[in-house]
């Protein structure tokens, strides 16, 4: 997610409180490509979301920080190079380097290709948890960025509907501001119980939320 903008002095502000946020130097120590692991892994503590033998799907998993942490915690003794227990999916339209234990689906979930090499993978199952940290390229413009990300949340609920298991969990990224609510209402349309959840992992100048999604409702 990329914000453009023509000043220096923003980007050094951001670029300082980058290179001294602890959760970056965490991510750095730990081995994770992103601080964003550590939301989360935040969101599976609190929520008691991930468990063995699990079949996962991170939507948007690009660059692999999620894959890797849910990776992680389905292997035994929480070790990266040990078994697996779970089957982890992952789907972006961006590359992703390789994660041992995870398959990964370069390409737009919306496209019959893409949904194939989906399927396949699953073998006949569904998704016990769905986890999407898909955001658009911010512009500056508050309604066209709210209606991008209104979008890409509607593309994770709509996916859920078809993917996950019917008592299953789907965690989506949201922001605060245009749109919030009417996210909201999606979920509670899509989902028996609905929760707002910032992590601290999540810089508090960030509008950045997350609704977690549990058991799908019937159409």
């Amino acid at each position: 997610m990329k914000v453009k903008t023509q000043s220096k002095k923003v980007n050094k502000s951001w670029l300082n409180d980058h290179v001294n946020d602890p959760y970056v130097r965490l991510a750095q120590k730990e081995g994770y490509r992103a601080r964003a692991a550590y939301k989360l892994k935040e969101i599976d503590e609190t929520f008691d979301l991930l468990k063995p033998g699990m079949v996962v799907v991170d939507l948007g998993s690009s660059p692999g920080a999620w894959s890797q942490y849910v990776r992680r915690r389905m292997a035994q003794n929480g070790l990266a190079s040990s078994e697996l227990e779970a089957t982890l999916i992952a789907l972006d339209v961006l590359p992703m380097s390789p994660i041992d234990g995870v398959s990964f689906i370069q390409g737009d979930f919306r496209e019959a290709g893409v949904m194939d090499l989906l399927k396949g993978l699953l073998q006949g199952r569904l998704a016990d948890v769905v986890v999407s940290d898909m955001a658009p390229n911010l512009s500056g413009i508050a309604s066209a960025d709210a209606a991008r990300m209104v979008q890409l949340v509607g593309l994770a609920v709509e996916f859920c509907r078809h993917h996950l298991e019917p008592a299953g969990t789907l965690v989506a990224k949201v922001f605060h501001g245009d749109g919030y609510n009417e996210l909201v209402q999606l979920f509670k349309l899509n989902f028996k119980v609905v929760k707002p959840f910032k992590p601290k992992a999540s810089r508090d100048k960030s509008s950045e939320n997350f609704l977690i999604g549990c058991g799908l409702r019937e159409r």
